[in-house]
């Protein structure tokens, strides 16, 4: 491949410095054309089809080359074929010409650029994929933009070739034609100012314009379509009304009654959805108590001699409800009411694009109209259909909070973060665990190495890993229960007392009005929504998890500013939802928490990456705290200090990874975060000591030798002449130097 670019360089550049240093330039002049009109007319009459061929090649090779001279030939053009085969020879000339600008640019140059700055170039690139014939075609409809550079530029994205090659030729139709007929003019032409009037010019921006404004008016006309059948209210009860009030919902409509929008939220269940009843709060709560235990199991590492906990499971997982309920103020009726939510509880049923049905409780029913609807109806865990597994009454991360009994023998479905916490948190409580994953390891978006890691944990924890083990059925035999699994074609069975059910979930998009109303479903079973998190009607939205693409809290909130901005003040300016960084935690132990690319996925997208490692097992600070263990694990962009992401395994890494989002987020590099004075001894100070060791592996051999050879100088143990002789190294010598790692 290299050697195939050098060889399209050399061509390219010879045929560059031949046009320049042959002065070829002369032969595409107004003057020149003018003066030689007779001759080429006479060379056309005589031998008119070797006179366009020699033609349509020449400017093939202009417009290939991107050299000057383009404009003038199609003046020529005109002159020499007239109006019609004019435009027809210059039209299909110029557009093999850019598509051959195109391609080259795209050979040459576009995997250094797109691997330099490819996260700058995300949106454009995602834009592109999406629309690229749509904006190619308004630049080539405006003559002022130079063709060269849309030829150049556009090689470097993602837009096909074919694409690019026919709109192209229907797109620069318009210019092409007012160059060729000014041709069949030439005798009243003296420059080629005098072709573009003001006025003209202006109408070819109107002309580029047109495709935006037309696509404004197709928006509106589908829109119109899609609401045909409804009738509209005459006026609205409400700006807002969300259905759903876990993370997205309540944000939505935190933010709508902030800025004074009249806004009602309707939740059947209860406040603050999974997250605060079934999810992040019980689990945590949860794992905090499993954790003291594995502390009291490890005293003898603490210097204690000894040290035991009585507990009953009872007491535990009624802390658990207890820890619920002091949270559950934060998201409770009483405060969203205060900050101005109409908080109704109830079951919501959208009966058209502008009216919601609430029925209440009691049975007692209310229509709403809204000038909008924002859909925050979250998901619930996902129960495969395996045979017999019903009628072991499964339990789900929505329900295993009700036992009050410790299961001797558990078996747990899934390697996610959900199957991978409550395994851990169950096998410290005492409970027999057995994790049965069907892929080849658990945590299966995380590197190997991390899953490995975990694993590790886990089997010093008494757990039975099981990974590429497919679950085939499950078993009631004389009151025991088994769960059979198969791998490798060999079948065993696991026997249980439960069966914990962890292998994802699913958005909640049934029983609420989507059916009716026609808005449809991706394959992933979310609902479907665009950029703006609009669904087919653009005055519904949806946001959080029955929306994806990710299922986190924190995720669910960020969507929700969008969704709730776009449906207050849309009409002015619309934004699209961002999900460039993305970061989120597991709460095993160790935890493992990431953010951005880790290097499975970068190595999978093709992205250049160097890797900077730093092992926590070296920190002051976990080793006195007796959790060395774990790393730092960061994506830099090569040759620049730029995070492409990072992932950290160890002892808080959920709270440690905040400076890695936030370097992401706003563009901070390693050498910053290097520059930044870490509290000592604190387990923060392994983010700086990652960012160091990236620094060390920038220092070359060359530098290094050039210092020593200075500072012998300056002890007056070497002349001065040693010192200059190290400054071809100095630039030269570029291996990476492995010298004493220090703090």
């Amino acid at each position: 491949m290299k050697a195939g670019k050098l060889l399209v360089v050399a061509v390219i550049v010879a045929l560059v410095v031949a046009f320049f240093a042959f002065d070829l330039g002369r032969f595409l002049s107004l003057d020149f054309f003018k003066t030689q009109q007779a001759a080429i007319d006479a060379y056309f009459q005589a031998n008119p089809v070797q006179a366009a061929a020699i033609y349509f090649v020449a400017y093939v090779a202009v417009t290939g080359l991107s050299l000057p001279g383009a404009a003038i030939l199609t003046i020529a053009g005109g002159a020499i074929f007239g109006l019609l085969w004019g435009l027809v020879i210059v039209s299909f000339a110029s557009t093999i010409g850019a598509t051959l600008a195109f391609l080259a640019s795209r050979f040459l140059l576009r995997d250094w650029v797109q691997a330099r700055f490819g996260d700058k170039l995300a949106r454009i690139n995602a834009g592109v994929e999406k629309e690229g014939a749509f904006y190619l075609f308004a630049l080539r409809l405006v003559p002022a933009f130079p063709f060269f550079v849309i030829n150049l530029a556009m090689g470097l994205t993602p837009i096909r070739t074919a694409t690019f090659y026919w709109v192209s030729q229907v797109g620069m139709l318009a210019g092409t034609a007012v160059y060729v007929y000014a041709g069949t003019q030439l005798a009243q032409i003296t420059s080629l100012k005098g072709i573009l009037s003001p006025g003209l010019l202006g109408a070819f921006v109107l002309l580029g314009i047109f495709p935006f404004i037309a696509k404004r008016i197709v928006a509106a006309v589908k829109a119109r379509r899609v609401y045909a059948k409804w009738p509209k209210p005459a006026r609205f009860d409400r700006n807002v009304v969300v259905i759903g009030a876990g993370s997205a919902g309540l944000v939505t409509s935190y933010i709508a009654a902030a800025v004074k929008a009249k806004v009602t939220l309707v939740e059947r269940h209860r406040m603050g959805g999974d997250c605060l009843n079934t999810g992040c709060v019980p689990s945590k709560a949860l794992i905090r108590s499993a954790k003291f235990l594995s502390h009291v199991r490890r005293a003898k590492e603490f210097g204690i001699r000894s040290a035991s906990a009585d507990f009953d499971f009872a007491d535990v997982m009624e802390r658990v409800q207890a820890v619920v309920r002091q949270v559950e103020p934060h998201d409770s009726v009483e405060r969203y009411t205060g900050l101005g939510v109409d908080v109704v509880t109830g079951t919501a049923r959208i009966t058209s694009p502008w009216t919601v049905e609430i029925t209440a409780e009691d049975g007692a029913k209310q229509v709403l109209a809204t000038k909008n609807i924002v859909i925050a109806a979250g998901a619930r865990p996902f129960v495969p259909p395996i045979p017999g597994l019903a009628e072991a009454n499964p339990l789900t991360s929505d329900d295993v909070w009700a036992l009050r009994k410790l299961p001797a023998r558990l078996v747990v479905l899934g390697g996610g973060p959900i199957g991978s916490e409550l395994t851990q948190a169950f096998a410290r409580f005492g409970s027999k665990v057995t994790q049965v994953e069907m892929l080849p390891r658990i945590m299966i978006r995380e590197d190997p190495e991390v899953s490995e890691l975990v694993k590790k944990r886990f089997e010093a924890d008494g757990v039975a890993v099981l990974v590429g083990h497919k679950a085939k059925q499950v078993l009631v035999e004389a009151g025991e229960k088994f769960l059979v699994v198969e791998s490798d074609g060999v079948e065993k069975r696991i026997a249980f007392d439960e069966i914990l059910v962890a292998v994802g979930r699913v958005a909640n998009t049934a029983g609420y009005g989507l059916e009716e109303l026609g808005i449809p479903v991706t394959k992933g079973r979310t609902v479907e929504v665009n950029e703006h998190l609009e669904t087919l009607y653009p005055n519904i939205f949806a946001c959080g998890d029955v929306a994806g693409p990710y299922q986190f809290t924190h995720t669910a909130a960020h969507m929700a500013w969008y969704a709730s901005v776009n449906a207050l003040f849309g009409r002015f300016r619309k934004f699209g939802v961002d999900y460039s960084v993305i970061p989120w935690a597991t709460f095993t132990e160790p935890e493992v928490a990431r953010v951005g690319l880790n290097e499975q996925e970068a190595k999978e997208k093709g992205i250049a990456h160097q890797v900077v490692t730093y092992g926590i097992d070296d920190l002051d600070r976990a080793i006195a705290d007796g959790e060395a263990h774990g790393f730092v694990k960061v994506l830099v962009k090569p040759g620049t200090d730029t995070v492409l992401g990072a992932t950290i395994v160890g002892e808080h890494a959920g709270d440690l990874i905040a400076e890695f989002v936030a370097a992401m987020r706003h563009r901070i590099g390693l050498n910053k975060v290097l520059g930044t004075i870490h509290i000592y001894p604190t387990l923060a100070e392994a983010n700086k000591f990652a960012a160091g060791v990236w620094k060390r592996s920038t220092v070359t051999h060359g530098q290094m030798d050039f210092l020593a050879a200075f500072h012998d100088w300056t002890r007056g143990e070497g002349g001065l002449g040693a010192v200059l002789g190290r400054i071809a190294g100095l630039v030269g010598d570029k291996r990476p130097y492995h010298g004493a790692d220090a703090h």
